[in-house]
């Protein structure tokens, strides 16, 4: 029966409203199929279900819509004679009523788009959905541990066109069908805009903010300028400028306060639009490993951490299919058969756990089981045999170079195809989709134990507070999620000993991270009494970070770095200050990793670092500072020839291409001089050709690196060893 046409708006509207419900009612029918609940959570989750089986069968009711109220209705009908029993549902009912749930959805989606009178009658499958359940004496477990098992066809209707959606899971990431073009108004009554255009509205209330962050440094500059009259004496001859400067200056602040508000608003409206809660591609995925685990004999649980962090829409579409292969692989491959894992004296039920956290700018997600791990042997040969690498290649590898084969193209350790791998696609896929975002992706495992996958991935839409502190003479920003609290030391609270400092915070010990000693600045040293200390959280690690000061806190748009750097691993990105300074924020997870890595006590090699580039430059200074450095900038080669001719240096590091005077003209100047003939040079280009290579070591540069061999982090290890061959002091 077709739709009336006064309707198709509002049957849109609950095809939306429908998808959420049935999304409720799929979580609560896997977990009532679990172990463990108790009589009155049971019974909750049972009434819960029936009043939701309920709303939609009177919602499709109201509309119009008999054959999805028929649908709800024999729902309701499968799952009346449970309600009065308080034991978990068995599995043979999960299955119909969740088949049964698909068979709603592909018509309610079918009904949105006008195909309403496409679709065959659904009355022989509807027949078969109680029909296929068993009664609840019957449905028990059965002698040897298993389930009743619910022939495939059972919920199938006779035409082929219902019988297909409904023995495959609805999936609510995929296109619908194109659907006729329905007649009259169209039946979206909302606003169509692309993506570029909200994306192009974002960066103007980005500016606007930076806008606010001007006026409030123009009010501050007021106040000082009011508190200097003040102080030259001259009270009443400057009364009336004071009193007229004090006036604009609470006018302005009142004005900037309204400007943030606006601003809020606006971005937060635009993030209301834009994004949404990655529960929308966790929650199902709870179903996939569900049916799954059920296809090849295991049992698992998804346990999901962080599912209301709301992201951009278009990221989450992205990211669902990475984390579709990440689990689908971990079930197949990584956890064992039930009565294997209790025979290893795991839980039958295997664990799977997704994480998400995001601070600042950057996305963290988790995915982790506690399986087999991943057995390195097993993935050398299979690499050997599917040709990518040789024997010799394989045996030097180390650990953690063999367990990235398994992101290799074509990979697989299994000989045989099945429906669910062995044909070389699934983690190569992982990989490029990640590294499309401009992101990575680690895999850490233990054998026996499980394995973890951690995707980082860089987000940039809207503000974000950062905490802004100093060591010695730099400034750089922390994202406040990372940041507990602030504690000032005191000599009760400090446990000193010969290589660490300890502090006493709720009842624990954390180490003592000095920022300016892990930026290799100065040397590491106790915390003097007052001085500020950040208690700083990264996965599941915590430090107290010793800062010279803290400046207070700020909303900023973090900016990925350029790709030609974005993996240094001190820095997340960058913001940008009223005034136009750049800002480097700390990534958490650096901070709180082992201090003693990477940290150089100070030594007196001075560096100059020519770049046009403000963001290279300050990513180079970095590196080198955290290699013991002193480093000076210069923005141009003519400001390099200034500074060389006021001090000296150790080594210069250039960029190959600057407008007016580039590298090799540089060079050729340098090599002129009596005083930098000698002079270690080493050219930074972000072309990585065998000419530009070739060009700048034939116009005497001691070593060439790209930008990206930068970022790998080769740049403290090159200047060392042209300085070594130079002759320098290294």
């Amino acid at each position: 029966m077709p739709v009336d046409p006064m309707l198709q708006p509002l049957v849109a509207g609950f095809a939306v409203e429908a998808q959420e419900v049935i999304q409720k009612v799929t979580m609560d029918l896997l977990e009532l199929e679990r172990e463990g609940l108790e009589n009155d959570a049971l019974a909750k989750i049972y009434t819960r279900l029936g009043r939701h089986l309920h709303t939609l069968k009177g919602s499709a009711a109201s509309l119009g819509l008999q054959d999805l109220g028929d649908i709800a209705h024999k729902l309701e009908d499968a799952l009346a004679p449970l309600k009065a029993h308080t034991q978990k549902m068995p599995r043979p009912v999960v299955d119909v009523l969740l088949h049964g749930l698909d068979l709603f959805m592909l018509r309610a989606q079918a009904h949105a788009d006008g195909r309403g009178d496409y679709l065959p009658d659904p009355a022989a499958a509807l027949a078969q959905l109680v029909a296929a359940a068993p009664p609840p004496e019957e449905s028990a477990v059965l002698p040897g541990g298993g389930f009743a098992q619910v022939p495939p066809d059972a919920v199938s209707a006779p035409s082929a066109a219902v019988s297909a959606p409904v023995s495959a899971p609805f999936n609510p990431f995929a296109e619908a069908p194109a659907a006729p073009e329905p007649a009259g108004e169209s039946s979206d009554a909302g606003w169509r805009v692309s993506a570029n255009q909200v994306t192009s509205l974002m960066r103007e209330v980005e500016r606007l903010r930076e806008v606010r962050l001007r006026v409030e440094e123009r009010s501050r500059e007021l106040e000082r300028v009011s508190a200097l009259l003040a102080k030259q004496g001259l009270l009443a001859e400057t009364a009336e400028a004071r009193t007229l400067l004090s006036g604009t200056g609470r006018s302005l602040r009142t004005d900037g306060e309204e400007t943030s508000d606006v601003v809020d608003a606006l971005e937060d409206g635009l993030k209301a639009i834009t994004t949404r809660p990655t529960r929308t591609i966790l929650d199902p995925l709870q179903r996939m490993v569900r049916d799954l685990s059920r296809q090849l004999g295991k049992e698992a649980r998804l346990s999901v951490v962080g599912a209301e962090v709301s992201l951009d829409r278009r990221l989450l579409e992205k990211l669902q299919g990475a984390l579709v292969h990440i689990l689908r692989n971990a079930v197949d491959h990584g956890l064992e058969m039930p009565a294997e894992r209790e025979k290893a004296g795991k839980h039958h039920e295997g664990a799977l756990t997704l994480r998400v956290e995001q601070q600042g700018n950057l996305l963290y997600l988790e995915a982790s089981d506690d399986g087999r791990g991943i057995d390195l042997n097993q993935v050398r040969k299979a690499a050997e045999k599917r040709g990518l690498v040789t024997a010799e290649e394989a045996a030097r590898l180390n650990d953690n170079q063999v367990r990235d084969l398994i992101f290799s193209a074509g990979f697989s350790t299994r000989s045989d195809v099945t429906d669910t791998s062995g044909r070389g696609v699934g983690l190569d896929a992982v990989r490029d989709t990640v590294e499309g975002l401009q992101g990575r992706i680690e895999v850490s495992s233990t054998r026996g134990q499980g394995t973890r996958f951690v995707l980082t991935l860089p987000v940039d839409l809207g503000s974000s507070p950062v905490l802004m502190v100093r060591a010695l003479e730099q400034f750089v920003g922390l994202p406040m999620l990372a940041v507990e609290s602030t504690q000032l030391a005191r000599p009760d609270m400090l446990r000193v000993g010969k290589r660490r400092t300890h502090l006493e915070y709720q009842g624990q010990l954390m180490p003592v991270v000095d920022l300016g000693a892990r930026l290799g600045l100065r040397a590491s040293s106790p915390p003097a009494e007052g001085q500020p200390l950040l208690i700083v959280q990264s996965g599941g690690k915590r430090v107290a970070l010793g800062v010279d000061a803290v400046v207070g806190d700020r909303d900023l748009v973090i900016r990925p770095l350029p790709s030609e750097v974005r993996e240094v691993a001190a820095w997340q990105g960058a913001a940008t200050l009223s005034r136009g300074e750049l800002l480097l924020i700390l990534r958490p997870d650096w901070v709180v990793s082992d201090s003693e890595k990477g940290t150089v006590s100070a030594v007196s090699r001075r560096a100059l670092v020519v770049d046009d580039s403000l963001t290279a430059r300050a990513l180079h200074r970095a590196m080198l500072e955290a290699g013991g450095f002193q480093v000076h900038l210069a923005a141009s080669g003519a400001r390099a020839l200034e500074r060389l001719q006021a001090d000296t240096y150790d080594v210069v590091i250039c960029d190959l291409d600057m407008e007016e005077m580039d590298g090799i003209e540089l060079i050729a100047r340098l090599r002129e001089r009596k005083d930098t003939r000698t002079l270690p040079v080493i050219l930074v280009s972000a072309h990585d050709s065998a000419v530009a290579r070739e060009r700048g070591l034939a116009s005497g540069a001691d070593g060439f690196l790209s930008k990206r061999e930068c970022a790998a982090g080769r740049l403290l290890a090159e200047v060392l060893d042209v300085m070594s061959r130079r002759g320098s002091r290294a």
